[in-house]
């Protein structure tokens, strides 16, 4: 580095402070900085964004879609923050051209998106909408014109409200099997990558145990052991779907929220108690998934409560999958434990840091324990970041500006980790930013801002924030300073 009097430094920043306080800082001149330690990602590595279809898209009443879940929850009073509801959301049923000049002008190379299945089979089953699968043909179409690769999930937790007990029926694993397949079969000809699901423990625990989300239900511990079973079950039955009618070449994978253990200190008795606290702390969902059955303690621990599981569920629930996507927020951290289990967990103090949302607590390392946990005990091919962000008190400055300095601080202490697991050699193949505008988000409604992109909701103009010119440049530059 290039030795400066303090004079020269006090000149330089008061320039450089001058500059973002107009907002006449050029893009090409950050560019052109020397960075010597800056963290360069691998070749090829992919930048995205995820949304999901119930928290951009509006629309609910529109060319053939019928309720889901979420429509009749959210119109429940009392069900979510203010009464908010999914009904306009974004408006990106009518604004995706918009929406896609917004990636395309941070550079991102794929974009994770959900697909409506009621849009798509208005009844859960049955006879395809083809105005709901026409949407999805124009967003995939313009996405590609952008050369930004299209990743579906096709469950974002908008399930069909005409599905008869919705995730307590088995049935409703095969109707999601066949609607996997048929969109699949659709859009592969243009999307090579599919994600099943997104999240079990949200759309499974807090939909059918708290009734925090849709359908707002708080069953006994063996129907909600069911309902776990059911939906990766679906999940298993779509993969097999998939492969059996998409396009050769297809790659299938999911996106899910595993609770990743960070150990308390990087020896060796902790990092292996964060191993084994991963493996049984996700037993019903990501253990069960990657490796076909349900481990001992976890069946133990559920004791007559215990799901039902008939021949070939197992089977089908171990699919093999090209690719694991993990949704990476929030740490528990673990140390040894003399305790039969192994490990024990950590409690956090009241002034543990957080980000605007109570569950939000920052731990940057987390992202790099999520990859290396899940690489070292399951050996995943290749794993996605599928969601990493955060939500912050945004303030729109009287010239119009959003300098979410802290949402920066969040993503470029995450991406430091980030690079830290590609540079040992972890195959992780790129990362989704949450989110690419502001959205509806679920319960708390339009309370929580979590895009890099800022939405008025009364005008539906979007404004990108200072978090999304930073995020340019990491993409630009494939590094992280």
């Amino acid at each position: 580095m290039t030795n400066l009097t303090r004079r020269q430094f006090g000149k330089t920043l008061a320039g450089t402070a001058a500059a973002l306080a107009t907002g006449s800082f050029p893009r090409v001149a950050l560019a052109q900085v020397p960075r010597a330690n800056s963290l360069r990602f691998p070749t090829g590595f992919l930048w995205g964004c995820a949304t999901a279809a119930y928290q951009i898209e509006g629309a609910t009443n529109e060319d053939g879609r019928e309720p889901s879940i979420w429509d009749t929850f959210s119109h429940t009073p009392g069900r979510t923050f203010q009464g908010d509801t999914g009904d306009v959301a974004d408006d990106s049923y009518h604004l995706y051209k918009e929406d896609v000049r917004l990636l395309k002008n941070l550079g991102v190379t794929g974009y994770r998106f959900s697909v409506s299945w009621s849009r798509i089979f208005p009844k859960g089953t049955g006879k395809p909408n083809e105005k709901g699968l026409s949407y999805y043909d124009r967003v995939v179409d313009e996405l590609l014109k952008s050369n930004i690769a299209p990743y579906i999930t096709l469950f974002h937790w908008d399930l069909p409200e005409a599905l008869p007990d919705g995730w307590q029926s088995r049935s409703t694993s095969h109707a999601f099997a066949d609607y996997a397949a048929y969109v699949s079969r659709r859009f592969s000809d243009r999307v090579r990558h599919f994600f099943t699901t997104n999240e079990f423990v949200c759309f499974t625990d807090l939909g059918y145990k708290t009734g925090k989300f849709a359908p707002g239900l708080k069953l006994p511990d063996a129907h909600v052991n069911q309902i776990r079973h059911h939906a990766i079950l679906g999940h298993g039955l779509a993969v097999q779907a998939i492969r059996a009618t998409a396009r050769s070449g297809t790659q299938i994978g999911l996106a899910e929220n595993a609770t990743v253990y960070v150990p308390v200190i990087e020896t060796h008795e902790h990092i292996e108690a964060a191993r084994r606290a991963t493996r049984e702390g996700n037993a019903p969902f990501l253990t069960a998934v990657l490796e076909g059955k349900y481990t001992d303690g976890y069946l133990e621990r559920a004791g007559a409560n215990a799901p039902k599981v008939e021949a070939g569920d197992m089977k089908a629930i171990g699919s093999r999958l090209d690719f694991v996507g993990l949704n990476v927020y929030t740490p528990e951290y673990v140390r040894a434990s003399a305790s039969p289990a192994g490990y024990s967990v950590e409690r956090r103090q009241a002034s543990y840091p957080r980000m605007a949302s109570d569950w939000l607590y920052i731990g940057p390392e987390v992202i790099y324990w999520a990859i290396r946990n899940v690489s070292d005990i399951w050996k995943a091919p290749a794993l996605y970041i599928t969601e990493n962000g955060c939500s912050a008190d945004d303030v729109v400055t009287a010239d119009g500006r959003i300098e979410d300095t802290d949402r920066v601080m969040y993503l470029r202490n995450h991406l430091t980790h980030l690079h830290r697991a590609a540079s040992e050699g972890y195959p992780i193949k790129g990362y989704f930013l949450w989110s690419l505008l502001d959205n509806y988000e679920w319960a708390d409604g339009y309370s929580k801002r979590f895009g890099v992109h800022y939405v008025d909701f009364k005008t539906q103009k979007r404004t990108p924030k200072l978090s999304a010119e930073w995020y340019r440049e990491v993409i630009s530059r494939n590094a992280v300073e």
